[in-house]
């Protein structure tokens, strides 16, 4: 062994810490031990690049220990957002740098927004959003490879972005290197690190940010893999707990068919189908008229807005009719709606309140059944009430028309039908349109008792009651009639007169007939009041026009054109039996003032108008249009 060890320690010195020993010392061994200096500086250049392997061996273990750290707790992954913080925060003690962070880009709106950061001091740093073609990330974006600036002051003006470079300016960064984090198909976002100072990025440095940014890719994608698992757990449990809830409410329509069909088949009327739908369906449910009048009502007590509909409710109940489909309703207290309807008729409604769950579409079809059978219903009760309808109206026919051959068997059928002939003795006669009579007829029948007969009889609904069964009231009749069917209606009251209804009926129909020549209607009136005129006049509304306007048409245009009251002094006149003083005394006129006026009805009329036949024609045409006048005030 050489007797001098010094040289030969500073050799293995440098070999195995070659930042202590350096080149110089290295060459100062060599020397002493007696080496030229030719070969002294070759085994420097050698021992040099040992020590820099051994440096870049060294350096390359540390990053190999930190990618294999990343890695354990990438298959250990609980919390991505920690996990993506703890890989940007090794990146930034890795490379030495002054930041780092990573931004995720969004396919949508191919944005980079900074997600994680390490070592910055600037929030709207952390904040910032990266538009598309801006900043050296969408760049990066682009390419799909890493790049690196120098300087970013000088980097190509067209990427800049004001944005950017304020917050670039706010956190004092110079120099950037970025790499892709890739899917085989997409960019998922940038990881860059940064440094305060103007660095040039080695190659070894890219690869060691790629493999992190690698990393950071899987985290991403198992972050996006989660999130999908999830939502598609969630959207088959959603899919499930729908799917039992469909066949929950199939159950409950089956159930619900089965015992409306029941219902129909034991002839129930309403009051099934409304008891059918309020126990399957947990909630109040009404029937209601074509006039809102409940006739069925199951799971009482009714909410008070069945009892008078609001406007929320008939306006979804007008929605219901226009397409016939089951309405839902916002409001407390009914919370669906359904027409009953057959083409365009319209029959009523059915109105279900709040219930335990809310109605589903399966519900809804159910209920739209319902509907149908409650509109079948009527069609059937109207089919009987029609054939009953008939059969009265024959029977009131062969007892107006007073033929003998055709009262054989009047009161066999009478008796059949529950009716009295003997006791009928009031008359009551309703004028309304052809196509509204039957309904006419059917709304009088429910306001009186069984005893009494109606039908319909030339053109009119006539109604036969003994007067033992109460007082009639033929103006609530005539309203309630009227509001039935929405249209005005005539009624005429003859004197009772027993054993004659076909003169009764005769006496009232040329009452009636006086009253459409008038073009009068919607009101009431009595035989007697018109009977001096309907006995003798033409009840031809044209001829009765032609009279009216031939005998005081003139006097009325006379008023008309200079605002005077000439009428009025005709009308007088006649009453007071063609008397100018007593006239005058009725007017509370002076005599001279009536005769001037007389003069003027000789100038309008001629000179002949008071005479016997030509008077008596004025007398009845002033009476009749006064009388007219008088039965529209009371109307109006």
């Amino acid at each position: 062994m050489p007797e001098n060890t010094e040289p030969i320690a500073a050799l293995l010195d440098a070999a195995y810490d070659p930042e202590r020993v350096g080149p110089t010392g290295v060459s100062d061994a060599l020397l002493r031990l007696g080496a030229t200096e030719m070969d002294a500086a070759a085994l420097v250049e050698r021992v040099g690049r040992a020590q820099r392997e051994l440096s870049r061996l060294r350096r390359r273990e540390h990053e190999l220990s930190a990618l294999f750290s990343s890695a354990r707790e990438l298959a250990e992954l609980r919390d991505s957002d920690a996990v993506l913080a703890r890989l940007v925060q090794r990146a930034h003690e890795m490379m030495g740098v002054d930041l780092a962070y990573l931004s995720e880009f969004d396919p949508d709106t191919r944005e980079l927004r900074v997600r994680e950061t390490s070592g910055s001091v600037s929030a709207s740093f952390q904040t910032l959003r990266v538009p598309p073609g801006r900043g050296l990330a969408s760049v990066v974006v682009e390419s799909r490879t890493a790049h690196w600036v120098a300087d970013y002051t000088g980097y190509a003006q067209e990427r800049h972005d004001a944005g950017i470079d304020d917050a670039v300016s706010a956190e004092g960064l110079v120099s950037l290197l970025g790499v892709p984090m890739l899917t085989s198909d997409d960019v998922l976002g940038v990881l860059f690190v940064a440094n305060r100072t103007e660095k040039t990025f080695s190659p070894d440095e890219v690869a060691l940010l790629s493999a992190l940014a690698d990393h950071a890719s899987v985290i991403l994608q198992t972050t996006q893999t989660l999130r999908d698992l999830q939502e598609s757990e969630d959207a088959s449990r959603r899919t499930l707990a729908s799917l039992t809830a469909h066949l929950v409410e199939r159950d409950r329509a089956n159930t619900v068919h089965q015992e409306l069909v029941q219902a129909v088949l034991a002839g129930g009327g309403f009051a099934p189908v409304a008891e059918t739908l309020a126990s399957a369906l947990g909630r109040a449910v009404a029937i209601v008229d074509a006039q809102e009048r409940i006739i069925a009502a199951a799971g009482l007590p009714l909410p008070p807005v069945m009892l008078s509909l609001d406007e929320p409710v008939r306006a979804a109940l007008e929605e219901s009719r226009r397409h016939g489909h089951c309405v839902a309703v916002a409001g407390p207290g009914v919370r669906a709606v359904a027409a009953l309807t057959a083409g365009s008729r319209q029959f009523g409604a059915l109105l279900l309140g709040d219930g335990d769950f809310e109605l589903g579409a399966v519900d809804f079809r159910t209920v739209e059944r319902a509907a149908q059978v409650g509109a079948l219903l009527e069609l059937q009760q109207e089919a009987a009430a029609g054939a009953d309808h008939r059969v009265r109206s024959e029977l009131m026919a062969d007892l107006l028309d007073d033929v003998p051959e055709r009262r054989s068997d009047v009161d066999r059928r009478a008796r059949r039908l529950g009716v009295d002939l003997a006791e009928l003795d009031s008359l009551l006669l309703v004028a309304v349109p052809g196509d509204q009579q039957t309904s006419a007829a059917r709304a009088l029948a429910r306001q009186l008792d069984d005893r009494a007969l109606v039908g319909e009889y030339r053109g009119f609904v006539v109604a036969a009651q003994s007067s033992r069964g109460g007082e009639i009231a033929p103006e609530q009749l005539r309203a309630h009639i009227a509001a039935s069917i929405q249209h005005p209606v005539t009624v005429v009251v003859p004197r009772p007169t027993k054993g004659s209804l076909p003169a009764s009926f005769e006496g009232a129909m040329r009452t009636a007939r006086l009253l459409a020549a008038l073009d009068l209607s919607d009101l009431t009136a009595h035989v007697d009041d018109f009977l001096p005129y309907s006995a003798v006049l033409d009840s031809d509304s044209q001829g009765l026009a032609a009279f009216l306007r031939d005998t005081i048409g003139p006097v009325r245009q006379y008023d008309t054109e200079r605002n005077a009251d000439l009428l009025g002094t005709l009308r007088a006149f006649v009453r007071n039996n063609a008397s100018p003083t007593r006239t005058a005394r009725a007017l509370n006129f002076h005599t001279n003032t009536i005769l001037q006026r007389l003069d003027r009805l000789d100038h309008v009329l001629g000179t002949d108008w008071r005479d016997d036949e030509r008077m008596f024609r004025i007398g009845i045409a002033v009476r009749l249009d006064e009388l007219r006048e008088r039965l529209e005030a009371r109307r109006g």
